[in-house]
């Protein structure tokens, strides 16, 4: 599928409402939701179908030249199988016609790139952790969520509807003012339409091509750098010497005496079982309702925060300095998983990319990883070779100071703001040496590293670890499908 490129002066931008469907029409949502799921299943069973047959054939013997054809997994070629295949599958023939063809769509589109990242990941084109072969979604744990491009897309002049292919005139919970004013000065114009179900209700989220508006921020000539924590959410130090922190909410914290009644009410109700096909009562349904409100409520009430605190500081600050946190790799530790997963830090980031280039046109600089921010004296620049993070206080052997780590970290990242502008590769540079010695050859990426006793049991009699039989298991099972590519 060819990618949308906007007009000159034009952005794409998500608007995305809540929706308040009545009865009929969020079966109708539903609907459309699992043909999308349907339509996925039915492209993974039919792709995959030929990978297993030509393994069969390849343990008969039959020759390569013989052997039954590569199916191809291009959107196209996937839309050409299905529309052949609906009329005589028994598992589409009597119900396809119900739902728009744009909800099959959705789920062959999604099954083309599930098979693209597959296949780029074991090519090695594909960055990050390694991707296998696309599986079948299930009815109970699939996300509801189906994505209209043709047919009618608008919203309503009344400011309260919107109308969708098949679907009709859905009431939303919300005023729609905020495109709706768009699209009748003639700034914006819809291009996609996508329904999803999240958080306990629907959501429609619609794509449209907007002329840029950038919005000038108070300080031009201002550059801010942001350590992230746990106890202290964002330490933000600007290049005048300014230095202001923002405590962290710990919404889910706060929550979590809620949550421990919530949860108690709903293991005391008889619960669904899957082994022996029990269904759950009425008031089990009603008790787990009832967590998964609170749930809901932690969820909105840290994006609300986080969209805050990013719009604020995108909108002040003419340059922002941001770490490049491993966040996955923080999470393995299992006595702050909870408060760092809480806090957010990869949708900070996110957010404070998206906002200060299309928003406000501003830069935004990402530390290196291994930059010794906290390490760094922010008087004279020396680099401590050890730092223990129980250490609160900054103490500097050179000069002297004595400051508040996260206040130096922050110090030393809007520091990073000039070195950027000129070049100095502090900031990660791709074309010149780093500036600042790193000890203990910090430059490099750390060791995985394994606990003693199953390290040395690895060394001693050639065992594996389990996540090592898992991949070896699943290298096993899955066929070579992508030998000819």
């Amino acid at each position: 599928m060819k990618k949308f490129r906007p007009q000159p002066g034009f952005q794409v931008q998500a608007f995305r409402f809540a929706l308040a469907p009545n009865a009929s029409q969020e079966a109708a949502l539903r609907s459309h939701c699992g043909a999308a799921r349907a339509a996925y299943n039915w492209a993974v069973g039919w792709v995959t179908a030929s990978w297993w047959q030509r393994r069969a054939e390849e343990s008969y013997g039959v020759p390569a030249d013989s052997l039954t054809e590569w199916r191809p997994w291009s959107l196209p070629s996937l839309r050409k199988a299905f529309n052949a295949a609906k009329h005589t599958d028994s598992r589409f023939a009597a119900w396809w016609e119900e739902n728009s063809k744009e909800a099959y769509s959705t789920g062959l589109a999604n099954a083309s790139a599930a098979f693209d990242n597959y296949a780029k990941s074991k090519q090695g084109k594909r960055r990050g952790k390694r991707v296998g072969a696309p599986r079948f979604k299930s009815k109970r744990k699939a996300r509801l969520a189906c994505r209209f491009t043709t047919g009618t897309i608008r919203v309503d002049g009344d400011g309260r509807h919107v109308t969708l292919p098949r679907l009709g005139t859905l009431r939303t919970h919300e005023p729609t003012v905020k495109l709706l004013t768009r699209i009748q000065a003639g700034t914006a114009r819809i291009l996609s339409a996508t329904v999803r179900h999240e958080r306990g209700r629907w959501f429609v989220s619609l794509q449209a091509e907007v002329k840029q508006d950038i919005r000038r921020v108070e300080r031009p000539g201002v550059a801010v750098g942001i350590d992230l924590g746990v106890k202290t959410l964002a330490v933000m130090a600007d290049s005048t010497g300014e230095i202001r922190t923002v405590a962290n909410p710990g919404h889910y914290d706060a929550a979590r005496g809620q949550l421990r009644r919530a949860s108690r009410a709903v293991s005391r109700r008889q619960g669904p079982d899957r082994r022996t096909g029990q269904k759950p009562s009425k008031r089990w349904e009603k008790a787990n309702a009832a967590r998964n409100r609170v749930h809901h409520r932690v969820a909105n009430l840290r994006a609300d925060a986080l969209h805050k605190l990013t719009t604020a500081v995108a909108a002040e600050y003419g340059t922002v300095v941001v770490e490049d946190l491993g966040v996955g790799g923080m999470l393995r530790n299992r006595r702050l998983a909870r408060r760092i997963a809480d806090a957010g830090f990869g949708e900070i980031r996110r957010q404070l990319d998206y906002k200060t280039r299309q928003r406000h046109a501003t830069r935004i600089v990402v530390a290196d990883r291994w930059y010794p921010s906290s390490k760094t004296c922010s008087g004279c620049g020396a680099v401590k070779a050890k730092l223990p993070l129980h250490v609160r206080t900054y103490e500097c052997d050179a000069c002297g100071l004595v400051i508040d780590r996260d206040d130096n970290a922050a110090l030393n990242l809007a520091a990073l703001a000039a070195a950027a502008a000129t070049g100095t590769g502090v900031a990660g540079d791709q074309d010149t040496a780093p500036a600042v010695s790193k000890p203990r050859g910090a430059d490099r990426k750390t060791r995985a590293t394994r606990p003693r006793r199953k390290a040395e049991a690895g060394r001693a009699g050639g065992a594996t670890l389990p996540h090592q039989r898992q991949q070896e298991a699943r290298d096993r099972t899955q066929p070579e499908a992508l030998t000819l590519w």
